[in-house]
């Protein structure tokens, strides 16, 4: 099966000890979009793209980080995304969880990060977390719609919204847990050519793997349970789940 692994953070330093052989021996038949959260996750993950052939990177600033960034930051930003293998912009949002960030503070940096993705025509991947409706709205708003919900939490019936709107739905580690009944539910009534696989790594890891560091290969756990609740075989999610990274991304040599 050749699988995308649609979102992970392969700069974290989790994998300093043993990245390379990782990412060149147990990983080398993936393909991967390491996602940026900052300035300086965004350069690593340019850095990792460059150095691997089966890596790509998105760029952006995480909720989390928002307090701080200036317009001098955006326009970093901007340059970047315009380096080889960068293929969208992200993981940029809302998240009302922890509000590490003042919440006007994440509003504007996420609404100034979709107006780069806007000018660029780029995808966007969209962490949201106890803030579902208004990142819907923003989104709306900013007549963004070309992109993925990163582990997506909400109901069926907005997952159904963003997928009209034109939006992914990313699905990973957290559809194996016990109390993952409304992901179950999102699965199941979604269309398959609107899923991508994520693994979030180091993050998320999947049953029987839960908190254990995450990396791509524990994706055949999700693709095994996305078969199951759909009725189809796993050559079929791994395929179409490819097919629809390689489109969102427009990564064409694949």
């Amino acid at each position: 099966m050749k699988i995308f692994d649609s979102h992970a953070h392969y700069n974290d330093d989790k994998f300093d000890d043993d990245r390379e052989t990782l990412l060149l021996e147990r990983l080398a038949d993936y393909v991967i979009m390491n996602v940026g959260a900052d300035i300086k996750s965004s350069m690593e993950g340019i850095e990792l793209a460059h150095k691997y052939n089966h890596i790509y990177a998105s760029v952006g600033v995480h909720p989390h980080y928002a307090e701080g960034v200036t317009d001098e930051d955006i326009e970093l930003l901007k340059q970047l995304a315009t380096k080889d293998k960068v293929m969208a912009i992200g993981e940029i949002g809302l998240d009302f969880y922890y509000d590490h960030s003042p919440r006007d503070v994440q509003r504007s940096c996420f609404k100034k990060q979709l107006a780069v993705a806007k000018e660029l025509k780029m995808p966007v991947i969209i962490h949201s977390r106890d803030a579902c409706q208004e990142t819907f709205d923003i989104l709306k708003e900013a007549n963004v719609s070309d992109g993925v919900i990163h582990c997506f939490s909400g109901s069926k019936e907005l997952a159904l919204e963003y997928i009209k709107r034109g939006f992914h739905i990313g699905i990973g580690g957290a559809l194996t847990f016990k109390n993952a009944r409304k992901t179950v539910d999102v699965v199941r009534e979604i269309p398959l050519d609107r899923i991508l696989l994520e693994t979030d790594a180091p993050y998320l890891a999947p049953v029987p793997y839960r908190g254990k560091r995450n990396d791509s290969s524990f994706l055949v756990h999700v693709i095994q349970k996305i078969a199951e609740i759909k009725g189809i075989s796993s050559d079929i999610v791994a395929t179409q789940t490819f097919s629809n990274a390689r489109r969102l991304y427009r990564i064409s040599n694949l």
